[in-house]
């Protein structure tokens, strides 16, 4: 008999989280009220015409056991080759009873990780390494001249700012220039001048020139000790059917397990008493404005949504800061085509002999494109003819009501298309059909009155009954698995086993990032 109620805000990885630990290590009931008809928020896959969609691409790893746990609790890890090894006769790394893909949907895959540089029409290794191949590209007198300013970066550290601070103190002047500066430009809309030295902590933690040529001579010379920082891990999880999979086997689970997962529900507006305590949640839904009332209110809803909806829970100077966060906007485009211009020049075998890239950071400055994925190297299942075609993401990073965004599907489509033919990654004639997708607020962006969030987090956790988790609802460039952690550590502060300042110290620590273990 559950004797509380806690009001979820959200059912992506953090609110569905959220939910289940509730169910799994209290007596309170979760009713999860999500805005969209779907579940999984930016990490659901999407189905067009049998050719499924990975918003945004989302590599399933974690160096916290209880996030693999919950993981394999809900799908079981592979037990035999999936169809393009089976066919290519490819290695795969297989669990003894795991699961066979060719014969069952539920199944973890074990997916090899290949992501590169597209630049100069070359592709370079991700993130840029010391290499045969990049000295090829570069060219021996750049290279040269990229080590120089390397040196003198060492040697003269900037205070770390700015975004540019940070990656100049680690990569130098040269090469920052080259493949940073730029591309980072291109994603948040701002140069790295104009965004804070956080974003670098937090994302690029622990990766530098000096530690991409450190663990170069580690693999050359058979040295496993301390190699894999950040993206530099080969294999990762991957559900057969996309991300979206997970999540919608998770809210399952909730709601077995006497959950309730609403969707269609807008949380407009929460009644907030003097005692700083919110009693109630008024939402829209089908049915019209229902007020929810509970004892506990978790939310995933973005932070300048969340201020306006309280109702006296903040002051002016408060709501101005969550207002003025700033947010980078993600149109994604998926484009059927019959094959790639692109030639496979690696010696790993893949159907077709498309290049075996999960996605490609596009650094050519032609083009506003930002990134591709390859859905047929994610998981053959994603594809409805895996053989005879190949499924694309393009993904694009825009602002809300700018002219990327306001331009119509079609259209919009057609730009995309002929952007990636006039790089050499496609022949008009190949392109077969497309769709589009736009994901606002998809990434927190860290400039802005972001400088003063301290001051809105304050604020926020004076409210005795409310606890913010996730990408959106901390405001921080998260993961999967962190945003997971946030909700959580949550549900442990609501036991009374964490504080609320737990909460926000998930991902906030710079040793904590995504790594191979050694």
């Amino acid at each position: 008999m559950h004797k509380k109620h806690a009001i979820i805000i959200g059912a992506g990885p953090a609110g569905l989280t959220a939910a289940y630990y509730l169910l799994k290590h209290t007596d309170i009931k979760p009713i999860v009220l999500e805005k969209e008809n779907f579940v999984g928020g930016i990490s659901r896959t999407m189905n067009f015409e049998g050719n499924r969609m990975d918003v945004g691409g989302h590599r399933f790893f974690s160096k916290d056991e209880n996030i693999l746990k919950l993981w394999n609790e809900l799908l079981p890890a592979q037990g035999a080759p999936a169809l393009d090894d089976k066919i290519l006769g490819r290695e795969s790394v297989l669990v003894d009873g795991g699961a066979n893909p060719e014969e069952v949907d539920e199944v973890f895959l074990n997916r090899r990780r290949v992501s590169r540089i597209f630049y100069r029409r070359k592709f370079f290794s991700y993130p840029i390494s010391l290499s045969l191949q990049t000295i090829l590209n570069l060219g021996l007198v750049e290279m040269i001249s990229i080590g120089a300013s390397f040196l003198k970066a060492k040697f003269s550290q900037r205070e770390e700012k700015t975004l540019e601070d940070f990656m100049v103190n680690r990569f130098g002047q040269k090469l920052y220039e080259t493949f940073f500066r730029d591309y980072t430009t291109k994603v948040w809309g701002r140069t790295p001048q104009e965004i804070g030295a956080d974003w670098g902590a937090q994302r690029i933690k622990g990766l530098s020139l000096g530690k991409t040529i450190v663990d170069f001579f580690k693999k050359t010379f058979g040295s496993k000790e301390g190699a894999g920082e950040t993206s530099l891990i080969e294999r990762f999880y991957y559900p057969k059917f996309g991300p979206g999979q997970l999540w919608e086997k998770l809210a399952d689970e909730v709601k077995k397990l006497g959950g309730e997962v609403l969707l269609s529900s807008n949380v407009k507006s929460f009644h907030v008493d003097a005692n700083k305590i919110i009693k109630s949640a008024r939402v829209e839904t089908a049915a019209g404005m229902l007020t929810f009332p509970a004892d506990y209110f978790l939310s995933t809803m973005p932070l300048k949504e969340l201020a306006d909806a309280l109702d006296d829970g903040l002051n002016l100077r408060q709501i101005t800061i969550a207002r003025g966060l700033p947010y980078r906007d993600f149109i994604t485009v998926g484009l059927l085509v019959n094959k790639l211009k692109l030639k496979n020049l690696t010696k790993i075998k893949t159907l077709g002999d498309i290049v075996p890239d999960c996605w490609i950071y596009i650094q050519e400055p032609s083009v506003k494109l930002g990134r591709l994925q390859i859905f047929n190297n994610w998981s053959p299942y994603m594809v409805a003819a895996p053989e005879n075609s190949v499924w694309l993401g393009l993904e694009y990073f825009c602002t809300e009501g700018d002219e990327l965004w306001q331009m119509n599907s079609e259209d919009f489509i057609n730009f995309a298309a002929k952007e990636l033919t006039s790089i050499g990654i496609v022949d008009a004639e190949d392109v077969r059909s497309g769709v589009q997708v736009k994901v606002p607020k998809a990434y927190p962006a860290y400039f802005d009155t972001y400088e003063n969030i301290s001051e809105l987090r304050g604020a926020l956790d004076e409210i005795q009954n409310l606890y913010c988790i996730g990408r959106n609802g901390q405001h921080r460039y998260n993961n999967m698995d962190h945003s997971m952690l946030t909700a959580i550590a949550a549900v442990c502060a609501i036991a009374g086993k964490f504080s609320k300042a737990d909460i926000w110290k998930i991902n906030a620590e710079k040793n904590y990032h995504e790594e191979k273990k050694s």
